[in-house]
């Protein structure tokens, strides 16, 4: 009797149905052996290609930023000749216009900080590493004086003019502190609160006011600041007063950075990470 059990539990085993089922779990639990296991340099490729799109989308909107700027002072210049309070209402109209676009055109992509200051201050709240941030900076100015050039050649002028706009005084630099505090903490409330969706109109809706209520006309920028010079017109700024507002810009820029850790306590990595607008975000860890 007991031989016949072992018999029979023997014929189970050996069932050819049972030993296909079998194998078939198997080959499902274990990973291919013929295919190749693949490399970090493949793995690494969307991820560069992400990273370069978003340098791509800061150079092009830092470029169209500028030309924007410039482009506007120019058809200001010539179209209200005599009449500053009109040009500057057309630039500024103009200005606060185009940037609502850009950052539309660019957000979702690299975020559209089309700014130094921007890109540190998000780098300081864990939004953006570090290493991302000091490569933005020099794709963000290289962009900006492209959008000079551009802007002086659409208007039929020299590719380069230097300017001889001298704004280097002390109510100038108070402006760009104030410009630049503004312009963080308007960024940066939006993204703390979820309403990044509504930065490109509450951007181009600042700087437009601000060209009017500081006397420096709100750059609030590093990167357009040292584009401006490249253009000895309505909007540019002489090299020689461009340190005074860098300088006026970065202390704003922390002074911003004190004032939304005091007023929206508590701005997590992820949060940070949807400046200007929500998009794929750049690893801090990076």
């Amino acid at each position: 009797m007991a031989l016949g059990f072992v018999c029979g539990a023997w014929g189970a085993y050996y069932n050819p149905k049972d030993q296909v089922r079998a194998l078939e779990q198997l080959r499902e639990k274990l990973p291919s052996l013929g295919a190749p296991e693949p490399t970090s340099g493949k793995r690494d490729r969307p991820r560069r290609a992400r990273q370069l799109g978003k340098l791509m989308a800061e150079y092009l909107g830092s470029l169209l930023l500028a030309a924007l700027v410039i482009g506007s002072g120019i058809a200001a210049q010539r179209l209200s000749p005599g009449d500053t309070g009109l040009q500057l209402t057309e630039n500024a109209a103009a200005t606060a216009a185009g940037l609502f676009a850009i950052i539309l055109m660019f957000g979702p992509v690299s975020g559209a900080h089309f700014n130094p200051i921007v890109s540190f201050v998000d780098a300081a709240f864990g939004g953006l590493s570090w290493r991302h941030a000091f490569a933005y900076l020099p794709v963000q100015i290289v962009g900006c004086v492209s959008g000079a050039v551009l802007a002086n050649l659409m208007f039929s002028a020299g590719a380069v003019s230097i300017s001889t706009t001298h704004r280097a005084t002390v109510a100038h630099g108070l402006s760009e502190v104030v410009a630049t505090v503004g312009l963080i903490l308007v960024i940066f409330s939006l993204a703390r609160s979820g309403r990044g969706e509504r930065a490109p109109a509450a951007v181009g809706a600042y700087i437009g006011a601000a060209y009017w209520f500081t006397s420096s006309t709100s750059f609030a920028n590093p990167a357009i600041t040292v584009g401006r010079m490249f253009s000895d017109t309505f909007a540019g700024i002489a090299p020689a007063s461009a340190p005074v507002f860098i300088a006026a810009q970065v202390v704003g820029g922390e002074l911003a950075l004190l004032l939304v850790r005091a007023l929206y306590p508590g701005v997590t990595p992820s949060q940070a990470a949807e400046v200007v607008v929500p998009h794929t975000a750049v690893s801090s860890r990076g």
